[in-house]
């Protein structure tokens, strides 16, 4: 009598209970690291939409004292070495509110950018044009970044015997701004926006999310 064997290849095998189940287990995995996944991209989107709000209202409502220095942070300057209508916003509420006597001088601070000039000498030319003295506003040409400019300023401050400061430049940039100059020192810092806005502004509210953690783990 002849017996006949049947074999299965890998594919053809019958599914036992056991496979059948480690299947599941598989897909229940998947499913769990997906979840997993969403949830955690959707705790940092909410993280930055609460963190982004705080920056916006922070920077919109000045907070605006007496103070021995006003500090404008540096921006670019055009190719025909006037300043960018952005540095412009900064220079001129700086102008403003020098005129309002709420502070005795004003630090433009700043680096040389690509374009060749010299952002601290621009910024210094624009003020004296608007009406502000001379002798008023004071130099720090090494300010190639907001912690930089803290530093730069901390140091030329006690030389003088200065202590209170404010803050001029986009709203975006003062959470982060005034973060760098409490490190260096500063207790109280008071602040000013410029008024002047544009589309690339939600470009800089995105990095200044990034940036600013940046700064905090300095």
């Amino acid at each position: 009598m002849i017996i006949a064997s049947y074999g299965f290849s890998p594919v053809d095998q019958p599914t036992t209970p056991n496979t059948a189940y480690a299947g599941v287990i598989y897909l229940d995995k998947r499913k769990y690291c997906l979840k997993c996944m969403i949830c955690i991209f959707a705790v940092i989107f909410l993280w930055f939409l609460i963190h982004t709000a705080i920056i916006i209202f922070d920077g919109l409502n000045d907070k605006i004292g007496p103070s021995d220095v006003a500090v404008v942070l540096g921006n670019k300057v055009e190719l025909d070495g006037k300043p960018s209508k952005r540095l412009k916003g900064r220079l001129d509420r700086a102008a403003e509110l020098y005129k309002e006597e709420y502070f005795k001088y004003v630090l433009v601070s700043g680096g040389t950018g690509k374009e060749g000039f010299d952002e601290a000498a621009v910024m210094k030319t624009y003020l004296v044009e608007k009406g502000v003295p001379d002798e008023a506003v004071l130099l720090d040409q090494e300010g190639y970044n907001s912690f930089m400019t803290a530093q730069n300023t901390k140091r030329i401050m006690s030389e003088m015997k200065l202590n209170s400061v404010t803050i001029i430049s986009q709203f975006y940039h003062i959470t982060r701004t005034k973060l760098a100059f409490k490190k260096v020192g500063f207790d109280k810092v008071y602040t000013a926006h410029a008024k002047y806005f544009e589309i690339r502004d939600i470009y800089s509210l995105i990095r200044e999310f990034f940036a600013y953690y940046k700064y905090l783990f300095m």
